[in-house]
């Protein structure tokens, strides 16, 4: 044993095996000298009962007083009741964010959510989380790091809101499965960005021009009917795209869906839908009312017809959830109440339809004449005390 200095490390001439170096002011302290030259710093404690070394850096990066200081550190912690090598041996062992990534989707979303989320949940680590966190152990992931991701979405606000979503879980599920054990969410109390409701609904005018460009689009079928369809049920585009033939019962006039967004619903369907439902024809070998380019799949991407259709229709900023919108508030105006709506819809809880409140105009503008007209009459007679003057005066 010597004290370790820089003069004693330079002299220390490698061999055939390794051997160490201690320090003879502080007990712990070590060096490593490896046959092929290189030399580590290093601490060695006991715990658990057992003997433990953690490196403290390569002589050359680090000076012997720098490694002095460093293997203090290590020792003062496990004199404390730590154990700085199982924290190591415990960082190693964690997945970086990329790695738990996948397993995040393949063993709880895939087996807990709708393939549609799914995708979304995919597009959110393929796209943003992993480019920016992926290399990242998921122990060593703070706040700071996740309030940076959230800001460098700033100019795609309403991504970097869901993106910050999937990250939520993502963590939940890491303590869940003991993948990460400090107990804190990094996600928790980072403040999302204000989203802005959007609502487009149809025009009369609108609808007329969207239908003029739906009968003559011999072209496309299969879009042309999926759209007729959706603004005429109301219904979402998952819902229409993979449509059966089994789930539709034209005698009660009602769709039988066994899979939405709330889960399995009804759909009652007026007589215009079903006249849609009997013009479409049917594909051996198809299940799907609205049937794809591969053999027995159903229509996949309506995205591009749907531009190509409403640019013609010249409706280039609607998008096809408008549709659904549209279908709501038509039916406000015609004076069905938000309960009937709701149905409808198949929403479950109340106050998702009642975003569509607002809408219900003509009541409301006949409320507010009638107590405007009222209030402006009264403004226009002469108080009952002029009157009298006036009486006495004659």
């Amino acid at each position: 044993m010597a004290k370790i200095t820089k003069r004693s490390v330079d002299a220390a001439v490698p061999g055939d095996k390794e051997f160490f170096i201690w320090d003879d002011e502080m007990k712990g302290f070590g060096l490593r000298v490896y046959p092929s030259g290189r030399k580590m710093y290093l601490a060695q404690f006991r715990a658990g009962g057992r003997l433990r070394r953690v490196n403290v850096g390569l002589h050359g990066a680090l000076t012997p007083d720098l490694a002095r200081t460093e293997a203090m550190k290590h020792l003062s912690q496990v004199r404390l009741g730590g154990d700085p090598a199982s924290d190591r041996d415990r960082r190693k062992a964690s997945p970086t964010m990329k790695e738990f990534g996948k397993r995040f989707l393949a063993e709880h979303v895939a087996l807990h959510c709708k393939p549609s989320t799914y995708g979304e949940y995919e597009r959110s680590v393929d796209l943003f989380i992993n480019p920016k966190l992926g290399s990242r152990r998921i122990i060593d992931v703070t706040r700071a790091d996740i309030v940076g991701l959230h800001q460098s979405m700033k100019n795609i606000r309403y991504q970097a809101n869901r993106t910050l979503g999937v990250l939520s879980i993502m963590f939940t599920v890491a303590h869940t499965w003991g993948v990460r054990t400090d107990g804190v969410n990094p996600c928790w109390k980072v403040k999302r960005y204000k989203e802005v409701k959007r609502e487009r609904y149809l025009t009369p005018e609108e609808l007329a021009r969207l239908g003029k460009v739906l009968r003559e689009a011999d072209a496309e079928p299969g879009a042309v009917n999926c759209i007729r369809l959706l603004l005429l049920t109301g219904c979402r585009l998952g819902e229409i795209q993979t449509l059966k033939w089994d789930y539709v019962d034209l005698e009660v006039g009602v769709l039988r869906l066994p899979d939405s967004k709330t889960g399995a619903k009804l759909v009652p369907i007026g007589k215009a839908v079903i006249e849609v439902l009997k013009s479409i024809p049917t594909v051996k070998g198809n299940p799907y009312v609205i049937p794809g380019k591969v053999e027995g799949q159903h229509l996949t991407d309506m995205q591009k017809p749907w531009r190509r259709l409403r640019k013609r229709a010249n409706l280039d900023d609607l998008r096809i959830h408008d549709l659904r919108h549209s279908f709501a508030s038509d039916a406000l105006q015609l004076g069905q109440d938000l309960t009937m709506i709701g149905k409808l819809l198949g929403h479950t809880q109340m106050q998702t339809t009642a975003r569509y409140a607002h809408l219900k105009t003509d009541p409301i503008r006949s409320a507010a004449d009638t107590v405007s007209e009222a209030i402006a009459l009264a403004l226009a007679c002469p108080p009952k005390n002029d009157q009298k003057d006036e009486d006495i005066a004659a």
